[in-house]
């Protein structure tokens, strides 16, 4: 019996709650992709990154649910990557991103 306690116990640290980030990209033909993490369970940050040649100007909205969007811009020189974050009030249950992007 105290064997499957201790496994249980070992397995309990696999089980952390990851909550879901849905995104909605408007890239405008440029070569763009991303990476979204659950820093933390308020924090929500997505990697912008650039493969193309040209700068891009993007603009990410976070949205948790009733809390207000929050809007971060961010420059992303060709060939290179930036994050952004959002932290909000409440825990995230579920994240929207709206990602959109322009040419510089």
């Amino acid at each position: 019996m105290k064997k499957i306690c201790c496994v249980v116990l070992a397995i309990l640290p696999l089980t952390a709650f990851a909550y879901p980030i849905d995104v909605e990209k408007d890239l405008n033909g440029l070569k763009i992709d991303y990476n979204t993490y659950d820093t933390d369970n308020d924090i929500g940050s997505i990697q912008v990154n650039n493969y193309g040649d040209v700068d891009a100007s993007c603009k990410a909205v976070f949205s948790n649910g009733p809390e207000a969007p929050r809007t971060r811009r961010v420059d992303v020189p060709a060939g290179k990557h930036k994050t952004v974050t959002a932290k909000f009030s409440r825990s995230i249950i579920k994240l929207r991103i709206n990602l959109s992007c322009t040419a510089k």
